[in-house]
């Protein structure tokens, strides 16, 4: 392992994932799941995703760049209207959502944090700058290393500070910034679509 390799993929990777969808839908999931699973979760799913594109990058260059962002904004639509929904269902159902949060267990919340950002992570910036990386370096464990801990830093502040936003913060709220902002994501995610159709 070349220490030099591991710094230059973490310098990299931690700035560009800060102001990411994986930040955000993390910091969702945390509003709903206690921290340690999502924590857990989130970071075996960029693990497997640092592991891809370590060892699959170029692959992943094949893929049309209009497939993947036009299925980026079908989920980031999905999902804002997911969250707008559940954001109107008032007081009752934020008991209800905090009882759920309660009885749901280590595995489960693990699982769907798993599932949600192993999903949303498939073409992202920092999956395709840790594919660059591998390339240059020919260093694969020391970018999956620095990448992976980037990425563990990013995940470990959104999972715990999203469970005190959770205790401050109205819940429907967040559901209701989330909800803008993957509307946002999900606009972005459609012109880059066109514009990669029309280009």
């Amino acid at each position: 392992m070349v220490l030099s390799v591991v710094l230059a993929a973490f310098v990299l990777i931690l700035p560009v994932e800060l102001p990411d969808k994986t930040l955000f839908a993390t910091l969702v999931l945390a509003t709903r799941f206690p921290p340690l699973p999502v924590f857990v979760g989130v970071g075996l799913a960029f693990g497997l995703q640092v592991a891809i594109a370590v060892t699959a990058g170029s692959l992943l260059s094949l893929l049309p760049e209009a497939v993947v962002s036009a299925v980026v904004a079908v989920l980031f639509l999905t999902g804002a209207v997911l969250l707008w929904r559940e954001s109107r269902k008032g007081g009752e159902e934020d008991e209800a959502t905090v009882q759920a949060r309660e009885q749901t267990s280590f595995v489960r919340a693990a699982a769907i944090s798993f599932g949600v950002l192993f999903a949303a992570e498939w073409g992202d910036l920092s999956q395709l700058a840790t594919a660059g990386l591998a390339a240059r370096y020919e260093e694969p464990l020391s970018v999956f290393v620095g990448a992976w801990a980037a990425l563990l830093v990013i995940s470990g502040l959104a999972a715990f500070l999203g469970r005190k936003l959770a205790d401050r913060l109205p819940v429907a709220l967040l559901h209701r910034v989330a909800a803008g902002l993957f509307l946002v994501f999900a606009v972005i995610a459609v012109v880059e679509t066109i514009r990669t159709l029309t280009g």
